[in-house]
């Protein structure tokens, strides 16, 4: 059966033949065959010469490639797909350690497989679906995942309700798509924690942060700690295990706080170390009197869109303004963006006018990235999103 075809303005192509994964709305002149959101499609340039095979989508977006061949986009197509991006974990010491059981298996674009996202926690995957395309492919997804893990493999559950477009005529509903598992006590780096797939945030834990939570541990000897947006804990308990003194965690969210103190006490058993705060991040750190050796800035994304990018960079200097308000003398600050659209530069820059703004000398220890289970397509550098610097602040 043949497929629709979308055709190319003239002059077009070229981020294609740089194998570029998407194709823009802008880019195309017309679409060839009958076309529904979802829909696999062969892209062509203006003169009918074949570029690529992908998921076409409503939006800037218009085609997600997920090959560059004329090859059949079919199961055994994804089957060899994900077991290279099992193979990658492998490579990297994730995959079958008995030392850390949550991983990402498939980061998006960076291994192939344009908007889906499975993060492993010990034996079961949570998939998420931010396209059509991948939604309508779930039935297929789950045989492939239990034939490429095999008996690693006990339960898949899906959590899309809240990732895929809201006009696309899909109803996604959270839940297990194949097994059950009640719930996990994952590792990572030896660390315990809980993991809530059905309520939390992203699949229920950031790995994305694993490296960086491990750097963390190393500075945290003896100093007083403040994780702000601290969600689960994750830094939190990296910093106790580091020997910090004492370590405070502030989250919005009720739930977020209990989580981090039953991870916490998962790790630490009755530690009078740690105390955990249910409150606003700018009014805690405007009202603490505290003076901490080492603050944590992991905050969600607060830019989604380029809309709405300037208002971003501004909340993002208020805040680093005030922690290196906060930060004692010799002190560290752990700051973060995991906004796609604000860019390394951009980043750089607001931290050295939250620098300049608060009249300290500060010199940079570490720039930071996501871990290697989140791989960046060297011909997609959209795919690097976190972006963090370490600093030491006189």
């Amino acid at each position: 059966m043949s497929l629709p075809v979308v055709i190319l303005k003239p002059g077009k192509e070229q981020s294609l033949k740089r194998f570029h994964p998407w194709v823009f709305s802008g880019a195309v002149k017309h679409v060839r065959g009958n076309i529904e959101e979802g829909d696999l499609v062969t892209v062509e340039d203006s003169h009918g010469n074949f570029l690529a095979r992908g998921h076409y989508q409503i939006g800037s977006i218009t085609v997600r490639v997920v090959s560059f061949s004329e090859e059949t986009i079919d199961a055994s197509f994804w089957h060899r797909k994900l077991e290279m991006a099992l193979k990658l974990r492998q490579t990297l010491g994730l995959a079958g350690s008995d030392k850390t059981n949550a991983f990402r298996l498939v980061h998006g674009e960076g291994d192939g497989f344009p908007g889906l996202i499975i993060d492993m926690y010990d034996s079961t995957a949570v998939v998420q679906m931010h396209t059509v395309a991948m939604y309508r492919l779930r039935e297929m997804l789950v045989q492939v995942l239990r034939d490429v893990l095999g008996d690693g493999l006990k339960a898949i559950y899906e959590k899309s309700e809240g990732t895929l477009p809201f006009k696309a005529g899909v109803e996604p509903v959270n839940g297990f798509i194949w097994g059950r598992n009640n719930g996990t006590i994952a590792l990572e780096n030896g660390l315990k924690f809980n993991v809530d797939w059905e309520k939390g945030q992203k699949t229920g834990f950031f790995v994305d942060q694993r490296d960086n939570r491990a750097l963390l541990e190393k500075y945290s000897d003896g100093r007083s700690v403040l994780n702000m947006f601290c969600y689960t804990g994750g830094f939190s308990f990296y910093a106790m295990r580091g020997n910090a003194r004492l370590v405070h965690s502030v989250d919005s969210s009720e739930r977020a706080v209990e989580l981090t103190r039953q991870n916490v006490q998962l790790n630490f058993p009755d530690d009078s170390r740690h105390e955990a705060f249910a409150m606003d991040a700018f009014k805690f750190m405007e009202s603490s009197k505290e003076v901490y050796d080492l603050v944590i800035l992991d905050p969600p994304a607060f830019a989604k869109h380029l809309k709405v990018l300037n208002n971003a960079l501004q909340g993002y200097r208020r805040l680093n303004a005030k922690a290196l308000e906060m930060i004692a003398p010799g002190g560290i600050l752990f700051t973060f963006s995991c906004s796609q659209v604000v860019s390394k530069e951009a980043f750089r820059t607001m931290i050295f006018s939250a620098a300049a703004r608060s009249g300290r000398k500060v010199r940079v220890l570490h720039q930071l990235s996501q871990p290697a289970d989140h791989p960046v397509d060297i011909y997609h550098p959209e795919g690097e999103y976190l972006k963090g610097l370490v600093l030491f602040v006189e």
